[in-house]
């Protein structure tokens, strides 16, 4: 099962999280350094749980240096909380093109980045999928589809967690459990609880 399932988990933490967390890390900087600073002495306020800025209807977008589109981060609303340093995104969406052009999407009713962009989360009908990819060897890389009510993925220390219920399926391979946490600098992964898993043979490929 760890074979089957590795190489979608590593292209989902190197191309999904880092590059979402950093287009909005980047979007939150520039609007911080963008609002004028007020006049008179500096009056320390206690901090409350209410968003100091909005973003609605937004995307972000970065390209390469050919000009192909490499993210596009989308979302209905962002609201920045100071006093967590916290930014969350209703019916975020996240659109990733490797430097062959594979995509990676990613959805779900809300997300969470924190401000230095090393912890995402995914929340309510979290959705990461990997397109099928035909190699240059040949061989075919199957599409890979991870579900679930809540992802974290903690960047720095490239773990994905969850403690709720996980679907995965890779091609017509399926497996369920009832939480999850991966480890890939340990390459490990760990599937908690009833764990179930249904696998098919592979087509016939005789004449």
């Amino acid at each position: 099962m760890m074979s089957l399932l590795r190489d979608g988990w590593d292209r989902f933490l190197l191309y999904f999280p880092l590059v979402s967390m950093g287009l909005l890390a980047s979007g939150t900087y520039w609007l911080v350094r963008s609002t004028p600073p007020t006049d008179g002495p500096a009056v320390q306020k206690v901090a409350r749980h209410e968003p100091d800025y909005f973003m609605r209807d937004f995307s972000a977008r970065t390209f390469d240096g050919q000009g192909r589109l490499r993210n596009e981060v989308t979302g209905t609303e962002a609201r920045h909380y100071p006093d967590t340093r916290w930014l969350e995104i209703d019916a975020i969406r996240v659109r990733s093109f490797d430097e062959q052009g594979r995509m990676t999407t990613a959805t779900a009713q809300r997300g969470l980045t924190n401000e230095d962009g090393s912890e995402l989360q995914l929340m309510g009908n979290a959705v990461v999928v990997r397109e099928a990819d035909a190699g240059k060897t040949g061989t075919t890389a199957q599409r890979m589809e991870y579900r679930s009510e809540f992802l974290h993925a903690f960047l720095n220390t490239e773990r994905v967690r969850s403690h709720k219920p996980v679907e995965l399926v890779r091609g017509k391979d399926h497996f369920t459990a009832e939480r999850m946490d991966f480890d890939n600098v340990e390459q490990s992964l760990e599937l908690k609880g009833r764990v179930r898993g249904t696998l098919m043979p592979p087509p016939d490929t005789k004449p």
